[in-house]
């Protein structure tokens, strides 16, 4: 959720007069923060969760589901009972216990009016008894928000409504496609959350790039699907918009699924976790070294295999999100050259990741981004500050990003102690990663965001996975863990995430040999990372900076060739471990160790007791599992539950009644989960018994 701001919105020509004003108070906003916090220490770890719930209408005469735009109901609803609870007044029985422990989850908005995000009422803490009430808070939050709907509404964790797009009636009430600030030929502005942050996002983005968004998903082709497959829901001849021209001009490829708004994007839920570090040293660290692992975790919870109504040949989410919001220009793509822009740029603004920014002799110039684009200027202006390099390159990589929604009030005054600005920037670039600085007069540390997870089936899952990448975080901090490949081998990581089956069928880039083998610590020279003049290539944008000459040098340690340093993996040997000998450069070793044993490594170096050792092991499991093929990822089983199905025609269209059988199938392991004492992994693996999917 980004900054929900209420004000006068400019439409984007009057925004794109005032982008370099926000660029620049944004600036002075970061350099007041930095300056505050950056000796800023905690006591210790803290994190917390969000998970983003579909809420869904089941029509159960029809046999039909559809997206109930039911948002704003739902969270005065909320609202109402999180006051009554402060006031210490009766609350549904429902609440108690988290009324009781203070931990009452909080509930907030998303883009679309179908979705809400929930996370845990405080955050938690490194404590193994936190880890292990994880799963059990969210499935209170799952029950919280049930209660506050309709008996027919229903909040599911599915990343995506499997018939957004469709020519029938899929929202709960209907509204006819098409509106002023979307112009869709498939969705309504109505499904997009009223507050005015967001339609106007969806209009800038549009009016920014010249044209409608563009999303192309290749088709999952079966045996009866059509080659070359056409999507049948295009219109071609409709005039309601200039942008309509578009799929006259090649917008839609062939044999792919056509999408044409932010809705198909940020209309996704997804499963995000936020670390709060000791210091910036730490959060820095965490940074980087957990980077490498958002490939590896998006294809571990690919789940995202429908769209529109047809089954597509990829299992995440992440390309569609990025599509749907790109707002690049035809000359900031390559498309045609520079002569109103200032630089091509490589990614779109919700993309993965392109800086490493903990100071570590470890991190090598070949692991940089050749292709880094930085605001030279806005760069300087941090160095002159005293931020160091790498920081101040990764601040200046966000802010080559105009801001897209500007309140008019906000540009008549610069709060310098206000944080407005940098937000504005900050918040909108949506990588797989994100660097969050303290807020203004709050007591919170330096924090790291891990963004790249899909949303999963169950709580359980939910919180393995959770609980998983803090175990990560706990072993990478207490062994000082080196994870760090070229930051091209992450990009082409994400890239395959979204093959189908990439978790079982694919290997990814991954570093041989996590253990430190540290030279003495050193300022090297990282790409231009240094010591600089603040020069900059105009043609480009790419960052070349020069060392100054007058600075000493510290040598670089020695090392081999980078390429050596990692190697294709598949991810049962990432997360379990390879028994293959790898050379380190010094001799022979013994494979990739797996994330899991280092992690049970971990916990063999602590004090944990039994029980609380082996409830930590049952979430571990379904991680090693999953890795491994014995479980399936979401995205295979909600494709092999739509091929099961005796209404589907093996053509790539998922129906309506595949839909609603499908979603009571997902409802039922809301209902049965943990019942009778069972765990949420026992029955989890009880209803895929029961659905005849197991191998």
């Amino acid at each position: 959720m980004g900054l929900l701001a209420l004000g006068t919105p400019l439409s984007w020509p009057e925004a794109k007069k005032a982008a370099n004003q926000v660029r620049e108070w944004g600036i002075e906003q970061l350099l007041t923060i930095w300056r505050k916090a950056k000796s800023k220490e905690r006591d210790a770890l803290l994190w917390g969760d969000e998970i983003e719930y579909l809420v869904v209408a089941v029509d159960e005469e029809q046999k039909k589901v559809r997206l109930s735009l039911c948002q704003a109901e739902v969270l005065n609803e909320l609202a109402r009972d999180t006051e009554l609870a402060k006031e210490d007044t009766v609350v549904p029985d429902l609440q108690e216990d988290a009324v009781q422990s203070g931990t009452l989850p909080t509930f907030h908005p998303e883009f679309g009016r179908f979705m809400l995000e929930a996370t845990p009422g405080k955050p938690w803490g490194i404590g193994f008894k936190d880890l292990l009430d994880v799963e059990s808070d969210m499935k209170t939050r799952r029950v919280i928000a049930k209660a506050h709907m309709d008996p027919d509404q229903y909040p599911i964790t599915l990343t995506t409504f499997p018939r957004l797009g469709t020519l029938d009636d899929y929202t709960s009430p209907y509204y006819p496609p098409s509106g002023p600030m979307l112009r869709s030929q498939f969705v309504p502005d109505e499904i997009a959350n009223p507050h005015i942050r967001f339609p106007t996002l969806a209009a800038n983005i549009r009016a920014r790039r010249g044209r409608k968004v563009e999303i192309n998903v290749p088709v999952f082709h079966d045996k009866n699907t059509p080659t070359p497959f056409s999507d049948p829901t295009v219109n071609y001849d409709l005039h309601n918009w200039p942008e309509d021209d578009d799929v006259r001009k090649g917008a839609v490829k062939p044999d792919c699924v056509y999408m044409d708004a932010m809705a198909f994007g940020m209309g996704s839920c997804c499963l995000q976790i936020t670390f709060q570090a000791k210091n910036i040293r730490e959060g820095r660290m965490l940074y980087d070294q957990l980077s490498p692992l958002g490939p590896i975790l998006l294809a571990l919870t690919a789940a995202t295999p429908i769209y529109k109504g047809f089954l597509v040949d990829t299992d995440v989410r992440w390309n569609q999100i990025s599509r749907a919001v790109d707002d690049r220009t035809p000359e900031e793509l390559g498309e045609a050259p520079l002569e109103h822009d200032r630089w091509r740029i490589p990614k779109s603004r919700y993309a993965s990741n392109s800086t490493y920014i903990a100071e570590d002799p470890r991190l090598r110039p070949e692991y940089m981004d050749p292709q880094l684009i930085v605001d030279g200027a806005l760069k300087q202006k941090l160095l002159d500050a005293g931020m160091d390099e790498l920081l101040a390159t990764h601040f200046a990589h966000l802010f080559i990003r105009d801001p897209i929604v500007i309140f008019s009030e906000d540009l008549k005054q610069l709060d310098p102690e206000g944080s407005n600005h940098f937000e504005n920037i900050q918040s909108t670039n949506w990588q797989h990663m994100r660097f969050k600085p303290p807020p203004p007069d709050a007591d919170i540390g330096w924090r790291v965001e891990f963004r790249s997870m899909e949303i999963q089936i169950t709580d359980f899952e939910n919180a393995a996975f959770s609980i998983f990448i803090v175990l990560v975080t706990r072993a990478i901090l207490s062994f000082d863990l080196n994870f760090y490949v070229p930051i091209p081998r992450t990009t082409e990581n994400m890239e395959t995430a979204h093959i189908r089956d990439a978790v079982t069928r694919q290997k990814f880039w991954f570093r041989k040999d996590p253990f430190p083998r540290r030279s003495p610590r050193q300022s090297p020279v990282l790409n231009g990372i240094g010591e600089s003049d603040g020069t900059l290539d105009q043609n480009q944008g790419l960052d070349t900076t020069r060392t100054s000459s007058n600075c000493p040098q510290t040598p670089l340690p020695s090392y081999g060739p980078v390429e050596d340093e990692y190697t294709l993996m598949s991810i049962d040997e990432i997360i379990n471990g390879s028994h293959a000998t790898t050379s380190t450069g010094d001799g022979q070793s013994e494979g990739f160790p797996g994330l899991i044993p280092l992690v049970e490594s971990y916990l063999d170096s602590v004090n944990i007791d039994v029980a609380t050792r082996c409830d930590l092991e049952r979430y571990l499991d379904l991680i090693r599992k999953r890795a491994n093929g014995t479980l399936w990822t979401g995205a295979k089983w909600l494709r092999e539950f739509v091929r099961s199905h005796p209404d589907y025609k093996f053509d790539s269209v998922v129906s309506e009644r595949i839909v609603y059988d499908m979603f009571n199938a997902v409802e039922e392991v809301g209902k049965t989960e943990g019942k009778d004492g069972a765990t949420g992994w026992e029955m989890f693996s009880a209803i895929e018994r029961k659905r005849g999917l197991d191998d």
